[in-house]
């Protein structure tokens, strides 16, 4: 229960700091946020603490805690701002509308590295799922997952035209860690093709694995992105404290 306090926290401050409530850049102090949400201080201090870890705020001794104008200026089209790691409640673009054309929908024998990667053993199978994600129809990214069967066992196309990880949550499961690899490379013919690149232009392609809050491994994807939605942050913290 405390778990969900905090991170409703997190996600109500998360979503007043984009909507610019906070004009001064300022957050109010911790009993005051401790107040207005009617939680303990502790809850407000932990949910303070993942967004600084984050990037999103930072604290200055004797000021109080700001907003990192940095984060606000260069922010990437995926916020993870809701309970899970799914990507269709994530993408966000100058108000666009997200939409998904599925193109392929298979059930196929794990690979000797999907096997390692998602735990599975010797003839396990898995569904294959390659989906264009598009913004206002235009398209940005090819999707390609892998989803052991057993985690899911009734996938069916209507549901992986929408989004999977929140037909997982109606089935008591969650995402809640990924493991993600970022780098860029020449496009290929498909690329071009589905992404409308020229054969000069380059992809960006995020590869990873997510996991359930369990720790069990639920899929592994392949997202090649038009560069122009490639858009990486981090945040660097030295201070021991």
């Amino acid at each position: 229960m405390a778990d969900l306090v905090y991170r409703q926290v997190m996600h109500d401050l998360k979503q007043r700091i984009y909507q610019n409530q906070f004009p001064n850049k300022k957050l109010p102090d911790e009993r005051s946020l401790s107040e207005e949400y009617q939680v303990s201080r502790s809850s407000i201090k932990r949910a303070l603490n993942v967004l600084a870890n984050q990037g999103i705020i930072f604290k200055k001794r004797g000021s109080g805690t700001f907003i990192n104008p940095l984060y606000l200026k260069n922010q990437s089209i995926f916020k993870y701002e809701g309970s899970n790691l799914g990507v269709t409640d994530s993408m966000k673009s100058a108000g666009a509308t997200p939409g998904i054309k599925l193109l392929a929908f298979n059930v196929v024998s794990a690979t000797p590295d999907l096997q390692q990667e998602l735990f599975l053993d010797a003839g396990d199978f898995v569904y294959e799922i390659k989906r264009l994600r598009l913004f206002d129809d235009q398209p940005f990214m090819i999707e390609t997952g892998y989803i052991p069967i057993k985690i899911v066992p009734d996938l069916t196309a209507q549901i992986v035209s929408g989004s999977i990880f929140n037909y997982l949550e109606t089935q008591g499961k969650t995402a809640t860690k990924s493991f993600m690899t970022i780098k860029a490379a020449p496009s290929n013919a498909e690329d071009q093709d589905l992404l409308r690149l020229k054969p000069t232009e380059p992809v960006g392609i995020m590869e990873g694995i997510f996991f359930l809050d369990d720790g069990t491994p639920f899929e592994v994807s392949n997202m090649r992105l038009h560069y122009k939605y490639l858009n990486y942050n981090t945040f660097v913290n030295l201070d021991e404290e």
